[in-house]
């Protein structure tokens, strides 16, 4: 499978996100209100879905879309909605985004029948970008990404995004547990902790209640700079609500302290 082509595409795609995010980034007149599960959206998050729906529609008119603020399938259903789906988090750190807080991205990735096989993360706050597809391997304005070699549990530095989102999922002991066998922790949050595993500077990040917009992306770029990706419990994919990524050599020794 030749993804040259739509990699391309979709370094398109973020270029067109990045200019309508950053154009109403720390906007005074940003208009932000309350989904119904209560979490914020902002007319940049609509902004930008918007676009990069009309876009895919227009050049790739036969592939199916997956979009947080325009879709209401879950990850599951959305699996069955065609061998060829465009996976889009218009604002992932729209908290961040709405505050001022320059770390957010937009996600989008490609799936083949279900299985996340491509994937570009732009930062433009922080100017960075990331992307990978399978075979090409994981790059950024940087160069080429690798993980780090890391192997031992109690040498890794772990990124865990918040103790809340821990905490409401009944996992904090989990945390704790694992905090206590690494050698650093930070919370260094959304996608970023997931592109510094990337990057080979973490070595471990992870988290609960997800939807697959929130994860597709990113599984390519950590698993093209050959680390490992699975969700907290070791499952494989973007679609079981949770993630963890890291560097490979330490994945298994995670997902048990995690289990356990």
């Amino acid at each position: 499978m030749d993804l040259s082509a739509d990699l391309d595409f979709a370094r398109s795609l973020a270029d067109i996100a990045d200019t309508i995010s950053l154009e109403r980034f720390r906007a005074a007149d940003l208009h932000v209100s309350k989904k119904a599960d209560s979490t914020h959206v902002t007319d940049a998050d609509q902004a930008v879905e918007h676009a990069l729906r009309e876009r895919i529609a227009t050049e790739r008119p036969d592939d199916a879309f997956l979009g947080e603020e325009t879709t209401a399938d879950t990850g599951a259903e959305a699996t069955s909605e065609g061998h060829r789906q465009w996976v889009v988090d218009p604002i992932d750190g729209t908290a961040n985004y709405l505050r001022g807080v320059p770390v957010w991205a937009t996600l989008i990735a490609l799936a083949v029948d279900g299985r996340p096989v491509l994937g570009v993360v732009s930062a433009p706050a922080l100017g960075k970008r990331w992307w990978a597809a399978e075979g090409l391997g994981a790059h950024s304005f940087d160069g080429a990404l690798r993980v780090s070699g890391v192997a031992d549990l109690s040498d890794a530095s772990l990124s865990y995004n918040s103790i809340q989102q821990w905490d409401d999922d009944d996992r904090l002991d989990a945390l704790v547990d694992l905090s206590r066998r690494v050698w650093r922790t930070r919370a260094y949050g959304d996608m970023w902790s997931y592109m510094l595993v990337a990057e080979g500077v973490i070595d471990i990040a992870g988290e609960p209640d997800l939807k697959p917009w929130d994860i597709a992306a990113l599984v390519p770029i950590v698993e093209e700079a050959g680390g490992r990706f699975t969700s907290l419990d070791g499952d494989p994919g973007a679609w079981h609500g949770s993630a963890l990524a890291t560097n490979g050599l330490v994945h298994d020794a995670v997902v048990e302290v995690i289990r356990r």
